[in-house]
């Protein structure tokens, strides 16, 4: 895998504050000790969640968003390898495979036309889905973080496809639910983080779509009226749910699960989903994080789940803006997931 980082051991040791007395997630984290044997040591290890990163901002940019999606991997793992390793979540649970290490492309898109950034997007998009296909068709459950939305694509497709080999699905297509202030259903204009999604149905590997939290002033009419018309999207808006209380967050869950229940459903978290946290998006109005983590715990313990994808979350934006909480946040989120299915 041309742009594939495979992590050891001791990439994890890197992050962790030891304490006598304690034990933490990431000293028991699993990894690859054979880089040329992975897939078999994949299918054979014991841990049920495989944990990859997308550190780059290429689709973001490529949607004329702002960048610095590629920041908040590191960050995440500060945080998640220093959780307590006790009766609620242990680190054997978890297989950090390794990252993409997209810097060569990230350098190739420099002054370059929006055409050829999108270009590489799809470069990104195939290798993602193959390292994804790998990890669905070894019965695990991939965690991604990180890089833009347009990581949806290569998430989606590579799990159904990896679904489909392992005999779990008869056909190569698989449901979402995302979490979003944006469809990201946009046109069928060359790949970005805005259409991720519009791709991944008409490529046939999505089926069911469920969105969570759509902001009504930033879908365009025509979005709506091609949103509207297609039976297989569900959509809830942000203003129904929280402003004026036309439909309580808890059955909007509720709908989304059953909307998708036919098959696997991967959950897809838009960062600029969640009020005040750093994202190419970030916004003052949103859900509450402890709401994100009831959604992940209701969906998460309900559903037949493909894969989990955190995305657009940064540390520190290309503007300027900063912050140190959003790799933390992350980690509450990935051991909800993980506690709720395991």
């Amino acid at each position: 895998m041309q742009n594939f980082v495979f992590y050891k051991k001791e990439n994890a040791f890197a992050f962790i504050k030891k304490r006598n007395g304690e034990t933490k997630l990431g000293e028991k984290i699993r990894a690859i000790s054979n880089q040329k044997n992975w897939k078999n040591e994949l299918k054979k290890s014991s841990a049920p969640f495989v944990i990859i990163g997308i550190p780059e901002d290429i689709g973001v940019k490529a949607n004329f968003g702002v960048g610095g999606a590629h920041t908040v991997w590191k960050p995440f793992l500060q945080a998640f390898f220093n959780i307590h390793d006790n009766q609620f979540l242990s680190g054997d649970s978890f297989l950090l495979l390794g990252e993409f290490d997209f810097s060569d492309l990230q350098q190739k898109i420099k002054n370059k036309p929006i055409e050829f950034v999108r270009e590489q997007v799809e470069v990104i998009d195939k290798q993602v889905a193959q390292i994804i296909q790998a990890i669905t068709e070894a019965g695990k459950t991939p965690i991604i973080i990180g890089g833009g939305h347009n990581n949806a694509y290569g998430n989606i497709k590579g799990t159904a496809l990896g679904l489909q080999q392992n005999g779990k699905i008869k056909n190569a297509k698989i449901n979402a639910i995302n979490i979003d202030a944006h469809a990201d259903f946009r046109a069928l204009e060359g790949r970005h983080s805005g259409n991720g999604f519009s791709y991944a149905m008409h490529d046939g590997y999505l089926d069911k779509y469920s969105i969570i939290g759509l902001h009504e002033n930033y879908t365009s009419q025509a979005m709506l009226e091609n949103l509207n018309k297609n039976k297989k999207i569900q959509t809830h808006f942000f203003e129904d749910i929280c402003i004026r209380k036309k439909i309580e967050f808890d059955d909007v869950i509720q709908d989304a699960i059953l909307f998708t229940k036919n098959s696997y459903t991967g959950i897809e978290i838009d960062i600029d989903a969640i009020e005040n946290t750093l994202s190419s998006a970030i916004s003052p109005c949103g859900f509450s994080s402890q709401q994100i983590r009831q959604f992940i715990h209701q969906v998460a313990s309900k559903s037949k789940i493909a894969y989990l994808h955190i995305c657009e979350g940064a540390t520190t934006l290309d503007n300027g803006l900063q912050s140190t909480t959003t790799g933390k946040l992350i980690a509450y989120i990935v051991s909800d997931f993980a506690k709720s299915i395991r």
